[in-house]
């Protein structure tokens, strides 16, 4: 099978879309046939500010039809897109910029505040382009992209791309303390389509809500939604009333929600108020899910769930627990099955190894390595830790997981430190590093603890300095304004000591011991 570039893709769906509706935004809708007048306008329109192949275009965006429009027509100019989170803090937007040598930022006008006050340190940014018009005026030598969509001349794009080169560069944290840039050439997009299509169930005329960010596993369902001749419908924001309205009216056959959002639904005391008959698959994961609410869900909502587990560096997902399994008549193995992730996906092989790289016997837990044809291209400007991440053609995931005697595969722990609270990945060394900063902190360590809506939290244990006194608001706040929300710890342990290993590093495993103590799994 010869790999099709995103731009392709994206050029197929709509021939064979015509006059459909493609988008559904609020009150607007855009026609699959207009979606492709609308990315050629864009492609006219960066061609002519000499935004071509190759360069790198960083999107701050909020959920919006633009948004789709945009990720096309930089596909179809052979150029690569750098999603950006919204919740992450300025400091990290300007780092992965000037990391990526971004040329452009396409950013809504919600964001206009932040994206000034990080413009005179954004090092390779030479064009700024809001979307949407805001009640500020546009600040002096930033364009439109209302403007530019209605004076581009619609132009083909680039028709020779090959399918290894980048089509995406997406962030994920580090243990190093800065965020990675993971590759994602359009070969990788092309099978990630194929599998979701496959493994997820995307069916002919799905109406998808898209509730969550289109910068992350979002948008990874833009193009099988539309290759299926469906129509997304964009909210941008998740409010349970909001959600459960729009799947009402629109009569929804399809959305993506992360565990933490599927237990507000579930608490929410108007819930039943609103009719939801119409939805058969509810897409889940981003983090772990606990069994007992994911039954409470399936009695609510019905047998309509499949659940999904990868990460970025092959995306969307290695392992996907299909709707038909969610079924199980025996309590004591539905309980097994509820817990797991569910089965390898297609054209995705899994192993379980110890730490030489050897297989384990089978019903021993080990690290999860897996070889698919969606893998990344490797880490941007890193090539020890993707040589590091990615050996004899084997994905090294960091997740240690168990294989039952039917196949399925349960997560039961992380070799990582890395945290996985409310879909975020968050790396504690990137927080570290920032408690570090304040004067009065001599040590420091973050770990996840067990959350019941977020899965898990962020945790610091401080110690102070001799004679220094601050407190934990101090501390929070001084976090939040350097990383953003989501990265800040939900609270502070000031303890005498952090508990090290006989090598004198920091013993997470013993920290996390005293929280999780009791649970069968560990994240």
């Amino acid at each position: 099978m010869n790999p099709l570039t995103v731009g392709q893709l994206y050029d197929r769906a709509v021939a064979n879309g015509g006059d459909r509706i493609a988008i559904t935004d609020g009150n607007r809708q855009i026609s699959y046939a207009e979606l492709g007048k609308q990315a050629a306008r864009l492609v006219g329109a960066f061609a002519g500010l000499s935004i071509g192949r190759g360069e790198r275009i960083a999107f701050l965006m909020a959920n919006c039809a633009e948004y789709v429009a945009c990720e096309y027509a930089v596909a179809k100019l052979g150029a690569t897109r750098v999603p950006l989170a919204v919740l992450l803090g300025e400091e990290d937007h300007i780092y992965m910029i000037n990391f990526a040598c971004c040329k452009v930022l396409v950013y809504h006008a919600k964001l206009q505040a932040r994206v000034l006050a990080m413009q005179p340190r954004l090092e390779t940014v030479e064009h700024f382009i809001r979307v949407g018009s805001g009640e500020a005026a546009l600040p002096p030598g930033h364009f439109s992209l209302e403007n530019l969509l209605s004076s581009g001349s619609p132009t083909q794009g680039a028709t020779d791309i090959d399918p290894e080169e980048i089509a995406g560069i997406y962030f994920t944290g580090g243990t190093t303390g800065k965020p990675k840039g993971v590759m994602l050439s359009h070969r990788s997009w092309f099978y990630t389509y194929f599998m979701e299509m496959l493994d997820f169930g995307i069916g002919p005329r799905e109406t998808f809500v898209f509730a969550t960010p289109m910068t992350h596993a979002g948008g990874c369902l833009i193009l099988p939604v539309l290759l299926r001749q469906g129509r997304c419908v964009v909210l941008d924001r998740f409010e349970p009333n909001l959600l459960l309205s729009v799947i009402e009216r629109e009569r929804a056959t399809a959305t993506l929600l992360i565990p933490t959002m599927i237990y507000v639904l579930l608490d929410y005391p108007q819930r039943s108020e609103y009719d939801c008959s119409s939805l058969r698959n509810i897409l889940y994961g981003a983090s772990a899910i606990a069994p007992e609410r994911l039954k409470q869900a399936l009695q609510v909502f019905g047998p309509v769930f499949t659940q999904f587990f990868g990460q970025t560096e092959a995306p969307m997902a290695l392992v996907a627990l299909q709707r038909e399994d969610h079924t199980v008549a025996n309590p004591e193995r539905e309980q097994v099955v509820l817990t797991s992730a569910g089965r390898p996906t297609y054209a995705t092989e899994i192993r379980l190894v110890d730490e030489t790289g050897r297989d384990v016997p089978s019903g021993e837990a080990g690290e999860v390595v897996a070889r698919a044809p969606n893998m990344m291209s490797g880490y941007l400007n890193d090539p020890e830790a993707t040589a590091y991440a990615i050996r004899d053609g084997w994905l090294y995931t960091g997740d240690i997981a168990r294989f039952d005697d039917e196949g399925l595969i349960t997560i039961v722990d992380r070799k990582k430190d890395m945290i996985v609270s409310g879909g975020f990945n968050i790396y504690p060394r990137e927080v570290e590093d920032v408690l570090f900063e304040h004067p009065a902190v001599r040590q420091a360590a973050v770990i996840g603890i067990p959350h019941e809506k977020w899965g898990e939290e962020v945790k610091a244990l401080v110690v102070l300095q001799p004679g220094a006194t601050t407190g934990e608001r101090e501390l929070l706040d001084f976090v939040k304004t350097r990383k953003g929300s989501v990265m800040t710890p939900k609270s502070i342990d000031f303890v005498d000591a952090i508990p090290l290993t006989n090598l004198g590093k920091m013993d997470k495993k013993a920290m996390r011991a005293r929280y999780w103590d009791g649970r069968t799994r560990n994240v």
